[in-house]
């Protein structure tokens, strides 16, 4: 069963979202050459609990240690923050976050282009974002889970790029992982119909090259099989009376 939130959780829910984009935003001055991974994910902890006097849930969810997940270049999803984990000119990372509020999970993430890199990674960032808000425009009452799907899929095939199809945004609220499923690809009209009051991410995972995945040995990290390049954006929304509310909307995204 699908819970739908009310407004008054709805009051709570949006300072969860709040923090953790501001959390991204602030990680901004910070990625940069020479950073490593481990002092990234350690500072977003720091920020989450003593700037911002929340949890993050991330910590202790599977048995994972850090506050958010750090995947650089040709890592799809899920990557392990290192001290060792060096960033370099011309990388592009996907920083991770969650936070809990009020009992509230939000879930976001947000490309970093790391220094100068090549036009065709800028290029993959770009379409992924894109992606992602094409998806979100399909959020409205009674249009369904497969709407969102193939507005992505087909924006992302129509540029050259591959949606990664084994892992898809989902249900949140009081806890991480909740119905519904919501994949990056779909038929329109299939699929669970959306209501007001349904909280889900979305979070297309596009590769460069082919959508092939693998698994690294420490059962955590997720890679592009051909190890070309991949790019994620992500959002917590809520269905309203007649479209969306991006919960984890940063302020450099607003008009």
């Amino acid at each position: 069963m699908i819970a739908l939130k009310s407004e008054a959780d709805l009051k709570l829910y949006r300072e969860a979202g709040k923090i953790a984009a501001e959390v991204l935003t602030i990680l901004k001055d910070v990625v940069k050459p020479g950073a490593n991974t481990y002092d990234i994910a350690k500072l977003a902890e720091d920020l989450i609990v003593k700037k911002f006097d929340a949890i993050p849930s991330s910590i202790g969810q599977y048995g994972f240690q850090f506050a958010l997940n750090s995947s650089v270049n040709h890592v799809v999803c899920h990557g392990v923050p290192a001290r060792d984990e060096i960033l370099k000119d011309g990388d592009i990372v996907n920083l991770d976050v969650t936070v809990k509020k009020h009992g509230w999970i939000a879930d976001t993430s947000r490309m970093y282009l790391v220094g100068n890199p090549s036009d065709d990674a800028k290029r993959l960032c770009q379409v992924t974002y894109e992606c992602l808000y094409k998806g979100i425009a399909k959020v409205k009452p009674g249009n369904t889970v497969g709407d969102i799907g193939h507005a992505i899929h087909k924006h992302a095939t129509r540029n050259g790029f591959n949606v990664v199809r084994e892992y898809c945004g989902h249900g949140i609220g009081r806890k991480m992982h909740e119905d519904p499923e919501i994949a990056h690809y779909g038929k329109p009209g299939r699929g669970t119909i959306l209501k007001k009051g349904m909280t889900f991410t979305i979070e297309p995972m596009i590769n460069q090259g082919a959508a092939a995945i693998e698994h690294l040995s420490d059962d955590w990290t997720v890679v592009t099989k051909d190890r070309k390049l991949s790019a994620q954006w992500e959002h917590t929304v809520v269905v309203t009376d007649n479209g969306c509310e991006i919960l984890t909307l940063r302020d450099e995204e607003r008009p």
